[in-house]
This record gives C-alpha cells, sequence and structure tokens, in this order.
C-alpha cells in the first residue's frame, strides 16, 4: 500500500515518521506492506495513505486519509501548537503518537471494527501502566488512560494493569548492583514448523554440542570473574533456546557446574530450565537439574492433540507430555511451566478446550498462553501454513481466560509479537506464590539481563532515564564458537555498566 506524506509543515523530513506509519499499517492490514513512490500517483490509486500535518496559532493537527478498493476514512488527532517547539526527541514522540491515533481512526472505520489493543503497536503494553501507577496513578486511572487514550479494550487493558501490578511488585525486590542471567543452549530435537528462534536440529549438529558446551563454560567463568570482581549479583535466572534438556546430564552438569563455582548466584532468588520438549526429558536430567539448584521447568505441550503435535513436527505424542510430567512431580513438585498455543494449524475451539481441561488437570505452577505468530524464518511461513481464523483464536482465548481463572491462576506478564494471528497477545499465568520474576524483568525491562551462549541479548537497563544498551552475542552456534574477542568485549562492557550504575544507585541511597 502507498504511503505519501505531504511536503508541508513537518518539523524535519517526514520520513522520519515511516516507521510509527508502517507500524500502524501492519497492525491493521497485516496483510499490506509500504511503498514509498517518488511522486504522488492520482487519488493514490485504489489503496493508499496520505498523512498530513498542519500548524495554526494554538492548534497543530496530524491527517490521515486511508483509500483501499475504492473507499475512503479520514483520521484527525490534534495537539497544542507549541508542542512542536519542544526538543527534538519530544516532538517526535508527539508527533508520533498523534500519527498512529489518527491512522488508527482511518483505518478502523475502513475496516467496521476495533482492534483487541487499540492503537497499541509495541511488544510490551504493560510498561504504560506501570509507568503510570509509578508516577502515582491508581490502578483504575490507568486501566483508563489505556481505554480513552489508546482505544485498548476494557478486558484487554485490565488484563494488562493486572500484569502492571505484578510487575511493580517485582520491581521492589531489585537491586542497582543485580543483573537478572540469561543462559542460552540454541539446540533442539527437531525443529518445529513455528519456531523462528535461533536454534539448530541437535541430529544435524551434533558435532558442534560439545564444543559449544565448553565454550559456553568458558563465557561463564569470564562472566563470574567480572562480577565477582565488581561485587555484583544475579538476582535471578532462566536457561532457554533451543531446548536445554537437549544436552545429556553431563553436559548439563558441566554447564550448571560452572554457574555454581563461577557467577556470583548466593542471592538469586530462583533459577528456570526449559525443558520444553518431553522427548528431552529423563529422569538422569531432572535428578541433576534439580541437583544443581534448579527450582522450575518448564514443559511445553503447545497442544495435547496428536495430530495437532504431528501437523508442527513435533516428535512426540500427548501421552508422553503426561509421562514427562508424572516424571517431573519427585523432582519439582508442581514448580513446572506449560506452555499452549492458540491458533495452530489444524487445531479446533473444541481441541483446544481439551488441552486446556488436561494441562490444568496436571496442576502445574505456571501457564503460558500463547498466540501463534506467523514468524519470519519458521517453516509454518515457509510453507504457507494455514493457522485457525482470527475469531476462532479470539474465542480460544475467551475460552483459556475463564478456566484459568476458575482454577487458581492469575496473569503476571503478557507481551505481544509482530504477525500474531487477530492482533492478541502472550500471557503467563501462575498460581499464588509461583510469579516467575525473570520473565517480569526480561519483557518489561526493568533490571539488566546478562545474557551467556549463542543468540543471547544482553540488556544494560539503566532505570532512570530508560536508556537500554543491547549488546549482541553471535547468533549461530558455529559463529559463536569463533568469536571469543567479541563475547569478551561484551562481558566487559556489561560489567562496567552495571558497575557504574551501582556506585551511582547506592551514591543516591546515601543522599537521601
Amino acid at each position: 500500500m502507498i504511503i505519501w506524506f505531504t511536503e508541508h509543515n513537518w518539523p524535519w523530513n517526514p520520513e522520519r515518521y515511516r516507521f510509527p506509519a508502517e507500524q500502524m499499517l501492519l497492525t491493521l492490514f497485516p496483510g499490506e506492506r509500504p511503498e514509498y513512490p517518488d511522486e504522488l500517483p492520482e487519488s493514490l490509486g485504489e489503496r493508499g495513505v496520505m498523512i498530513a500535518l498542519s500548524r495554526g496559532p494554538k492548534k497543530a493537527s496530524i491527517s490521515v486519509m486511508v483509500k483501499m478498493d475504492g473507499r475512503c476514512r479520514n483520521g484527525v488527532v490534534r495537539f497544542p501548537s507549541d508542542k512542536l517547539d519542544e526538543p527534538q526527541e519530544q516532538v517526535y514522540h508527539t508527533v508520533s503518537h498523534a500519527l498512529k491515533q489518527a491512522f488508527y481512526q482511518a483505518g478502523t472505520a475502513l475496516l467496521g471494527y476495533e482492534l483487541p489493543w487499540g492503537s497499541l503497536t509495541g511488544v510490551r503494553p504493560v510498561k504504560l501502566p506501570t509507568r503510570a501507577m509509578l508516577a502515582g496513578k491508581t490502578a483504575k486511572q490507568a486501566q483508563r488512560e489505556l481505554e480513552k487514550v489508546y482505544r485498548v479494550s476494557p478486558p484487554r487493558a485490565a488484563l494488562a494493569v493486572e500484569c502492571a501490578k505484578s510487575a511493580l511488585d517485582v520491581k521492589k525486590s531489585l537491586a542497582g548492583n543485580e543483573m537478572a542471567l540469561y543462559i542460552g543452549v540454541p539446540f533442539c530435537p527437531t525443529r518445529c514448523a513455528y519456531c523462528s528462534f535461533i536454534s539448530a536440529d541437535v541430529k544435524r549438529s551434533l558435532s558442534l554440542v560439545e564444543p559449544y558446551v565448553d565454550a559456553l563454560y568458558r563465557e561463564i567463568e569470564l562472566a563470574g570473574r567480572l562480577l565477582r570482581e565488581r561485587e555484583l549479583h544475579i538476582s535471578c535466572a532462566y536457561m532457554g533456546g533451543g531446548t536445554p534438556t537437549t544436552l545429556s546430564a553431563e553436559q548439563l552438569h558441566k554447564v550448571l557446574s560452572a554457574v555454581e563455582n563461577f557467577l556470583p548466584m548466593e542471592r538469586c532468588s530462583e533459577f528456570t530450565v526449559e525443558a520444553g520438549r518431553p522427548d528431552t526429558i529423563t529422569a538422569d536430567k531432572l535428578k541433576t537439574l534439580r541437583e544443581h539448584g534448579i527450582h522450575r521447568i518448564s514443559i511445553n505441550p503447545q497442544t495435547m492433540e496428536d495430530d495437532v503435535l504431528q501437523a508442527m513436527g513435533r516428535a512426540h505424542t500427548a501421552a508422553e507430555i503426561v509421562e514427562a510430567m508424572a516424571l517431573s512431580k519427585g523432582h519439582f513438585g508442581g514448580m513446572v511451566n506449560m506452555d499452549l498455543i492458540a491458533g495452530l494449524p489444524t487445531d479446533t475451539l473444541e481441541g483446544f478446550e481439551r488441552t486446556l481441561e488436561r494441562v490444568i488437570g496436571m496442576d502445574p505452577a505456571n501457564i503460558t498462553v500463547h498466540t501463534l505468530a506467523l514468524k519470519k524464518g519458521s517453516r509454518l511461513t515457509e510453507e504457507s501454513g494455514e493457522p485457525c481464523a482470527p475469531e476462532t483464536v479470539e474465542a480460544m482465548l475467551a475460552l483459556a481466560w475463564p478456566y484459568l481463572r476458575e482454577a487458581g491462576y492469575r496473569p503476571y506478564y503478557l507481551y505481544r509479537q509482530k504477525y500474531m494471528s487477530g492482533s492478541f497477545e502472550n500471557v503467563g499465568w501462575a498460581r499464588t506464590g509461583t510469579v516467575c520474576a525473570y520473565n517480569i524483568v526480561m519483557m518489561e525491562e526493568l533490571q539488566s539481563v546478562l545474557s551467556l551462549g549463542a543468540g543471547g541479548i544482553t540488556k544494560l537497563v539503566d532505570p532512570d532515564n530508560g536508556q537500554i544498551i543491547r549488546l549482541n552475542n553471535p547468533k549461530y552456534a558455529k559463529e559463536y564458537l569463533e568469536s571469543w574477542e567479541k563475547i569478551s568485549a561484551a562481558k566487559q562492557t556489561a560489567a562496567d555498566f552495571q558497575t557504574a550504575l551501582a556506585r551511582r544507585t547506592q551514591g543516591a541511597a546515601c543522599g537521601s
């Protein structure tokens, strides 16, 4: 679809506003892609968007016209003209927000319906009510802001506020001399059709596994030395991937021994390990995890329908999920997370309901309900798989909420992704006292996260100004094995950043 910015009144080159315009285009019309012609076609042709900014003595406005198949609708948002005289970044924020709201007005008028998350396009909607409540607003005021300003539906606004309360609870426990920890193991027994993560089929990359474990051990040792020298600590930890339990019990023992021996884990309140694929779970691996202090694992069925599992390339059955869960009880009790996906190809509303009933019946501490996202790089996308219709996905999610609440679960974190069916969300549900703090810290960016292993992204978070610095480890296992200098430099940068933050935080505390 053509996107055309008029040439006049913009505070600087209107091309800078392509990003918010494209966000709204993909949100409202997922099948469309932006086009920017050198000259304006007559009447924008049959499909197009025209965006204009006008400035009067007191009021400025953004107007957006959306045209599709001969039908046309307009949206207008006004704001004080003097906001265009503020510092550049504030001007960008003001204009981008108005552009998105006006685009949303026009787009939804053309579609004839509203979206569940309104005009919000980011992956972290909980940040808005969290900030609002930190600024002194009540939960009701924070919810009203989501509904009125961003046109979020009341159920989704209430959901975001509920998760924001969990984020605020976790935030109180965080210290400036602490970092969260992520350890990546980029191997799986097979690659699922919906997966776009940095993971390799272990059968095809077997020769890389042992060298990878050795390299990860070396990185853990380095990180531990740097943190301990600076008296920094780990607050919570997560091992993901991939599927870490693709490693043997001996390899898991080696990695976790390095964590225990080198990293400052004395303050670590929780350590979760993905054991997502039941075909990777054995008694000796569970015993190894428990002996090293892991207190929660994930066993992720995604669905309990065998035909859907087969269609997704899962090399296990629903019965094996039940067996893996029963095996884990002796080591972890109920401290297990189970992931489900709403909208998988060949699944039905009835099948999803059966999955819910069976998973709740296994009594895990946490259940995460994902909405299928058609991600670039996934086999499902490449092979043009047919997911459930958005209305079916909506019905699945609407079914899940009361089921989970009645069983004693409450939502504690959520996030969104691009290309999600129906523009919905992923929500983590927890029984009382079983919230996974790492998920909140990572998703709401409340604290720095030190990432080790291939594909890991270290996030250095300055809570005072919201600045986030990202340091990417090499993406793939082979590249990771060949990049020690880059890896070690990033660890040094992370340790230096957190040390400076800890000193500043301690100085502020002493000053108060």
